[in-house]
């Protein structure tokens, strides 16, 4: 009977235990202040390493790409941190390339940054680029691209990195492109900007709470 009256003790406590660490977990809330510093900010985004758009595993790869536009505190969730007025894909001597030859891409701005989740312990906010919208041309193949891709930023070294999934981004019209860049295409954007506020070597950081 001791025995009995001691595990179901020890189940109960152990139930009580798994119930509040549940709580616990569940009343974390998601972020709804969100402060950009310095704010307001010019920046400019200049990419770590390649590029790479695909789209029905053809891959575009940009060994050049940059960005500007400015950053701001705000608040709620999701919430704009960011605007991106320009964005560039390769240069004069650095074209964006594929198999079926150089690619050139033109970006409707703004895009937006939107923050969604911060960690403290890592300084990373997690969220998406938004408003995408861009026409890529390869050869006689017109395409145009529109949506989101999900990316983090990282406050210690203003690494703003870039990885849609599929569904976020879609292929909304294509002319000349036949089976190899169709309509409905779910292109994957993937890369790595650094960021600096305009002139300086000031990386911005943003910092998410719920107070």
């Amino acid at each position: 009977m001791k025995n009995t009256l001691r595990n179901l003790a020890f189940v109960t406590g152990a139930a009580a235990a798994a119930l509040a660490l549940t709580a616990g977990t569940a009343s974390a809330v998601p972020s709804t202040t969100w402060t950009v510093n310095p704010s307001p900010a010019a920046f400019t985004a200049t990419n770590s390493g390649n590029i790479v758009l695909s789209v029905n595993g053809i891959a575009m790869t940009c060994t050049t790409s940059g960005g500007s536009g400015s950053m701001a505190s705000a608040t709620g969730n999701p919430a704009t941190v960011a605007s991106i007025s320009a964005i560039t894909f390769g240069a004069t001597g650095s074209p964006c390339t594929s198999v079926l030859g150089n690619v050139t891409t033109v970006a409707t701005t703004p895009w937006t940054v939107v923050a969604q989740d911060y960690t403290a312990a890592t300084g990373v906010t997690k969220g998406y680029i938004g408003n995408v919208d861009a026409k890529v041309t390869v050869g006689a193949c017109v395409f145009r691209v529109t949506g989101k891709a999900s990316g983090t930023y990282t406050n210690s070294t203003g690494k703003l990195a870039v990885s849609s999934t599929t569904g976020e981004l879609n292929v909304v019209s294509s002319t000349n492109c036949g089976s190899a860049v169709p309509v409905g295409a779910k292109p994957i954007f993937k890369g790595a900007y650094l960021v600096k506020k305009t002139g300086t070597a000031i990386i911005p950081t943003i910092v998410g709470s719920n107070p």
